[in-house]
């Protein structure tokens, strides 16, 4: 018989050693090496433990924008965006709830003073008398199987995961910015082009009007270039609007009602254009989400351990002292001192299939989250190489529309001196010159906002913008 219960006490041991276990990055999530330099630390530590790294997702935000009214944008957002406040009181309460799996290790203490009075009335005469008990009552919780420590390090993995949600808000936030700023800018040139033009437009037809009088150019002509005109005139409405629209949506984003945004100018801009990213899959650690995906996981293992903890003995200690004594009667009847001492073992038998049917959504729980995490270091490798590639291909569009935009200035200029030299060109071929011209100079305004674009979404991949 003695040799049954150590078997089986040796058995429970053996068994209970993986609740004990820490979480482990798993190594099976997706087939690649090295892809985190760190343990399990939190965002702040693995950015010192990188300090040394020349990667652009390390570059701070101060580095990457250097535009001063950009900076003073992206500081105010960081102040008052609801988004990261709602994100930062996350992180408070992850804190307060770690901060409590802390204390459950402690015993827990509760004072329970009475006083009664009892009064009875018997042939008119009436008489009391009263007791007081002075006591409390302490519990504690002895971890035997590590309930408590799986609670505490999940909290723990909570906390983590909070902060790198927010760190990810604010990442997030810092392109937001810098993308509806750039994009405001883009718009402010769009419309400067786009006013000269109406401007130029608008001379060369009342040229044209007189031109028509002495028989120099078709009426043709001159409907059609007024028709060009207002579609000019039209397309710099739009633009205007859009204009208006992007400073409400950064107005928005910085937590303010709208104010007139103050900024440079497009060809003003100054990004980095010497980037060392290292290797993009390994430098993924760094992306705040992804770091949030693994403590979600590292959450739902604890999670798992806890439902296991269950299913073995809980040891509870409880105690209780008082002080008792009648009301009045002090010398007669003293009080009395009344100390109370437990132990508690209890080990669950049978509990409707309750235990056995937590774990069960404990583990599936943990697939998931390990499911989300693949796919998500899946997406941020994705994205990563997407933004290189994206970043050369605008390069080359930029170098052939700059190109492009210098032989049609030559063209139109071209075409304006041999229409003024000779009665056989007709004007339309000019009309058709300077269409062209302003469909290159706008390809370049766009080449250069969609340059800057993918260069601050690159940073945002590559986890730039965090603190």
């Amino acid at each position: 018989m003695r040799k049954t219960i150590l078997i089986m006490a040796a058995a429970v041991l053996a068994s209970s050693c993986s609740i004990y276990r820490k979480y482990q990055r798993p190594e099976d999530v997706v087939p690649m090496d090295s892809l985190y330099r760190a343990e399990l630390v939190s965002p702040e530590e693995d950015a010192k433990a990188a300090e040394d790294s020349s990667s652009f997702g390390y570059m701070p935000w101060e580095e990457m924008f250097t535009d001063p009214c950009l900076q003073k944008l992206i500081r105010t957002g960081l102040e008052n965006n609801t988004d990261l406040l709602s994100a930062a009181l996350r992180v408070q309460q992850a804190q307060a709830c770690l901060t409590a799996s802390k204390w459950a290790y402690s015993p827990s203490l509760n004072l329970s003073p009475q006083v009664g009075y009892n009064y009875s009335l018997s042939g008119g005469n009436g008489s009391g008398s009263g007791s007081y008990d002075l006591g409390g009552t302490v519990s504690w919780d002895i971890d035997l199987f590590g309930s408590l420590l799986n609670a505490k390090r999940g909290a723990q993995a909570a906390l983590l995961q909070q902060e790198a949600y927010r760190q990810a808000v604010r990442s997030q936030l810092v392109a937001t910015i810098a993308n509806t700023y750039y994009s405001l800018l883009m718009l402010d040139e769009q419309v400067r082009v786009s006013e000269e033009n109406v401007t130029l437009w608008t001379e060369q037809i009342r040229s044209m009007e007189a031109m028509l009088k002495v028989g120099r150019i078709t009426e043709n002509a001159l409907t059609q270039s007024r028709a060009q005109l207002y579609g000019l005139e039209a397309s710099l409405a739009d633009l205007k609007r859009q204009c208006q629209e992007a400073e409400n949506a950064l107005c928005s984003i910085l937590g303010s009602v709208y104010v007139k945004i103050e900024r440079g100018t497009l060809d003003g801009q100054t990004l980095p254009t010497d980037i060392s990213v290292g290797i993009p899959l390994e430098l993924l650690s760094n992306r705040p989400d992804v770091y949030s995906a693994e403590m979600a996981l590292a959450s739902a293992y604890y999670s798992t351990n806890q439902a296991r903890s269950a299913f073995y003995p809980k040891l509870t200690l409880t105690g209780s002292a008082g002080w008792t004594g009648a009301l009045g009667q002090a010398v007669t009847n003293p009080g009395g001192l009344i100390i109370n001492a437990l132990a508690q073992l209890a080990q669950p038998i049978f509990n409707k299939g309750q235990l056995t049917s937590n774990l069960r959504v404990a583990k599936a729980e943990e697939e998931i989250a390990k499911l989300t995490y693949k796919q998500t270091l899946l997406d941020a490798g994705e994205e990563v190489n997407n933004y290189l590639y994206a970043l050369e291909i605008y390069g080359q569009m930029l170098d052939r529309h700059l190109a492009q935009r210098s032989d049609l200035e030559r063209t139109v200029q071209t075409a304006e001196s041999l229409y003024q030299k000779s009665t056989k060109m007709s004007y339309l071929e000019v009309l058709t010159a300077r269409q062209s011209l302003l469909a290159a100079q706008l390809n370049v305004i766009s080449d250069k906002y969609q340059l800057m674009q993918t260069t601050v979404n690159l940073y945002r991949s590559l986890g730039g913008g965090r603190e």
